[in-house]
């Protein structure tokens, strides 16, 4: 991933703005409840022996925080919640727990129609169509090879996924505060764009080796019985690095351009569509946001998927055994697409993805407002300032 100029420009200019500015704009932000200050609620001494002496300390630390919190120049990142738009630890734990959540049910759902497209990948005579494709994995291997790899992905993508979502509501928030509500409006694209990128970075390095490992089973069913059977025979094999991170680069061109699509398109496609109503998501009902969610997700995820293809067929290939020769990940890649072809690159395995790439996206976003909601997470939405 290579920054545009003006992307460097954005976050250097938010960075500055960070460090510069005493008081960042927040959304109906308390820096800290007042039972917290004053040693009440789940702060308040026990009724007892030594109630007096327990009750003083606890008041000491409580006030220690606060000074601390009030000198601080960010958003009280430790401070409890005191209010539906607080965004502090609680809310970006239960954001990363609702992106795990929704991760790792939609790619654990579509772990069918990812075995068909990854045979697709790398097998492209054997398996020329998406629904031949069930028909004979099915066929010849039985049903049950359809869930080939089901460990590792939900798993993998609970990983991925909370790093993710939670990490994009962390970088968005904090590019907010920095810049202002006006200028965080303004860049509003470019602050999802950023806040994607570097939520992925993080999330890619704990996805890549259980990637990896899914892609092995689904090539060859018989490789190993299970999840941990086959990591610890990949990295007997071939050494931790070689059997789990050679995809490491293939899956950083494949996920961060996706993500960014995902995460920026989404959000263009439902304001688009909140304008078209004449509304905005606090207006709305629950039920309404996430029928928005799902609308914008599926335009999101064929964006996304076209944008991100090629590097997904290079990560299906260069995890099948011996594929691209014995030398360095780069020599492995360039032989690899070199005998694969541009267009190839591009097209194989393409209808199947943005199939299941639109209903996959289209589902988290409507999985993940579901969830923050239920958890009593009120999300965080950019805001156009008065009189623009």
């Amino acid at each position: 991933f290579i920054l545009s100029p003006a992307m460097a420009s954005f976050i250097f200019d938010a960075y500055k703005s960070s460090l510069c500015s005493a008081h960042p704009v927040r959304e109906n932000i308390r820096s800290v409840p007042p039972s917290f200050a004053a040693g009440s609620g789940a702060f308040a001494a026990p009724v007892g022996l030594g109630s007096a002496v327990v009750s003083a300390s606890r008041k000491t630390f409580a006030a220690s925080v606060v000074e601390n919190v009030s000198r601080s120049r960010v958003s009280p990142f430790f401070a409890p919640s005191a209010g539906e738009k607080v965004y502090d630890a609680m809310y970006y734990l239960k954001a990363a727990l609702a992106g795990g959540i929704c991760c790792s049910i939609t790619h654990g759902g579509l772990t069918p129609v990812d075995v068909v497209k990854t045979r697709m990948q790398l097998d492209p005579a054997k398996y020329p169509s998406m629904i031949g494709g069930f028909g004979k994995i099915a066929g010849e291997e039985g049903a049950a090879a359809l869930l080939t790899g089901l460990g590792p992905t939900a798993f993998g993508y609970f990983v991925q996924g909370w790093f993710k979502f939670g990490g994009v509501e962390f970088f968005k928030i904090q590019f907010a505060n920095a810049l202002g509500e006006e200028k965080a409006w303004d860049n509003r694209n470019n602050i999802y764009l950023a806040s994607a990128a570097m939520a992925e970075v993080i999330a890619d390095v704990f996805l890549c080796p259980l990637e990896a490992t899914r892609i092995r089973l689904v090539s060859n069913p018989s490789y190993a019985n299970g999840m941990m059977a086959a990591m610890g025979k990949m990295a007997a094999e071939e050494g931790v690095i070689g059997a789990f991170y050679s995809g490491f680069f293939p899956i950083l061109c494949k996920q961060v351009p996706y993500t960014m699509a995902k995460f920026a398109v989404q959000g263009a496609a439902a304001e688009q569509i909140y304008k078209s109503m004449g509304t905005e998501p606090s207006k709305c009902s629950g039920s309404t946001n996430i029928t928005v969610s799902l609308g914008s997700g599926v335009i999101a995820g064929v964006a996304a998927a076209i944008i991100s293809h090629p590097a997904d067929t290079l990560l299906s290939k260069i995890n099948k055994a011996g594929a691209g020769g014995d030398g360095g990940m780069i020599s492995r890649l360039y032989n690899i697409a070199a005998e694969t072809g541009l267009v190839k690159l591009c097209t194989q395995g393409l209808g199947a993805r943005c199939v299941m790439i639109g209903t996959l996206t289209a589902g988290q976003f409507a999985v993940f407002d579901s969830v923050m909601g239920a958890i009593g997470a009120s999300k965080f939405h950019f805001h156009k300032p008065e009189g623009k």
